[in-house]
């Protein structure tokens, strides 16, 4: 057992509103300048839909990820080989019309233009070359299913659904669309990592964060190949690639990110997560049916004895243990089982991992009782968005386990409609309850974190230990004559 800690997250979808309020405010801090205009670290899309870049979830179109073989999983890119030939021609990287061509406005045609009849319009020019430009994306450009026709009937995961379905979802009074928000993944076994032939990416050993060394990166690009969730990008003014950061400067100030402490809806959770690294190649190489189980068996139980003692004997501080018992993404995905990674058939073990969100029920109200009828779960697979197509988002096509989760939140429900209104017949109660195999007591605190939970109970921020990590690498005595004389301000936050 080889025990690492990862900085993980969880993002409930039940609870988004599209706002892109987090997507503004990475946007502010980290990719407002020459080079990253196109770049959206965060961005939020529509569901239903293509995404952004458009269809980056195409592995036959991208090649990015893992692939099972006999043997051992294999990079979908390339084998060495192959990678060094790709260096002089790639034909698997996005273009900047599968993102967007970014776009300003001349604001100075509304006060230059010559007095006439018609109302002076700012033309939209492109902040690539400068000329005018007709905006024909952007992305998020079918954001509520505008133009679904379009984009919408094309997204990828449709391919799982039938024929019918497929009508039926996009019929206009059954139309139904979700909102997915999406940075980096922070993966376990990154593809963007193995596929980058200078070495310049690599996994923080002390907290898991993905980076991208500014000074080895050749802007070879093999990294925007490599990541099957297309969330790293090529700087085409500093011939650079960059990627999320987790905002870690923020968070080794005991700050969230910014798009989690930005965002309006409350759905983001972090905290630190216990994995066993020996794991990984096994849990990678399971058949898409297992891959879910297999990603929940490599999360270790922060309490156990034995792992804490693993832990320890790896140089895992006793705060960051402490930090992972008080983790809100460990109760999600190890304990509830609520929270599922996104397309784990891409082999990359991700570390973000979603709460799907709740369908529309349809229930009666008779004789001043809640009436289930029995045909609860019957229609929650029979509703307006297909199980078959979430299943194809989280769990490799496991429909089951996309059913155990529904159940879960399902009882979660009825267990607070009990509570709060006294109109649903015990037994009932206790029939979902027991369908959803959880208890009164677990149910009302997946109601609390995902209600009513506090910022601090939502983003678990544990201690980072920098300078103990950096003892390994680098002298404390050569930063000796750097140290002056000042007052000692602790850290807050301020924005």
């Amino acid at each position: 057992m080889k025990v690492r800690a990862q900085v993980s997250m969880v993002f409930n979808l039940d609870k988004c509103i599209g706002c892109h309020t987090c997507s503004i405010a990475c946007k502010n801090i980290w990719s407002d300048r020459r080079g990253a205009e196109y770049m959206w670290w965060n961005n939020v899309e529509t569901k239903p839909g293509t995404g952004y870049p458009t269809l980056w979830e195409d592995q036959e179109k991208y090649r990015g990820g893992w692939e099972r073989t006999d043997r051992e999983p294999r990079l979908r890119l390339h084998s060495r080989g192959g990678g060094l030939a790709k260096l002089f021609f790639n034909p698997r990287l996005p273009t900047i019309d599968d993102y967007y061509e970014p776009w300003s406005y001349r604001y100075g045609d509304l006060l230059s233009a010559p007095a006439g009849d018609d109302q002076p319009v700012a033309r939209p020019v492109s902040l690539v070359t400068g000329d005018p430009i007709n905006i024909e994306a952007g992305p998020n450009w079918d954001d509520d299913l505008g133009g679904s026709p379009v984009y919408g009937a094309h997204d990828p995961n449709l391919a799982a659904v039938s024929e019918a379905e497929r009508r039926q979802l996009f019929l206009l009074e059954r139309m139904v669309l979700f909102y997915l928000p999406r940075i980096c993944n922070h993966c376990a076994n990154p593809g963007c990592v193995a596929a980058c032939p200078s070495g310049a990416i690599y996994k923080r050993g002390e907290d898991g964060i993905v980076l991208v060394s500014q000074e080895k990166c050749r802007g070879w690009r093999m990294c925007v190949s490599g990541c099957p969730y297309k969330k790293v990008y090529y700087n085409w003014g500093s011939g650079k690639s960059e990627k999320c950061i987790l905002c870690y400067p923020r968070q080794e100030t005991g700050q969230a990110p910014a798009c989690f402490h930005s965002c309006v809806g409350r759905l983001r959770y972090l905290g630190v997560l216990l994995y066993d690294a020996e794991r990984i190649e096994r849990s990678a190489s399971r058949p898409d049916h297992d891959l879910v189980q297999a990603q929940r068996e490599m999360i270790l139980d922060p309490s156990d004895p034995e792992v804490v003692n693993k832990a320890a004997e790896e140089g895992i501080h006793p705060a960051v243990l402490a930090a992972a018992r008080n983790s809100p993404v460990y109760r999600f995905v190890k304990e509830w089982r609520l929270a599922l990674p996104l397309h784990p058939e891409f082999g990359t073990v991700p570390m973000l991992y979603y709460v799907p969100p709740l369908l529309p029920l349809a229930a009666d109200r008779e004789n001043g009782c809640y009436d289930l009828g029995g045909e609860f779960f019957t229609s929650l697979e029979q509703g307006r968005l297909p199980l078959r197509y979430l299943a194809s988002l989280f769990s490799a096509g496991n429909e089951e386990i996309i059913r155990a989760v529904y159940r879960k939140l399902t009882a979660v429900r009825v267990h607070r409609r009990a509570a709060t209104t006294g109109d649903v017949p015990a037994g009932e109660l206790e029939r979902f309850l027991a369908e959803a195999g959880t208890t009164p007591e677990e149910a009302e605190a997946i109601y609390h974190m995902t209600s009513l939970a506090g910022f601090d109970e939502r983003h678990a921020v544990p201690p980072f230990m920098r300078e103990m990590a950096m003892e390994m690498s680098v002298d404390p005595a050569d930063r000796k004559g750097e140290a002056g004389t000042g007052f000692l301000r602790p850290p807050k936050r301020g924005w």
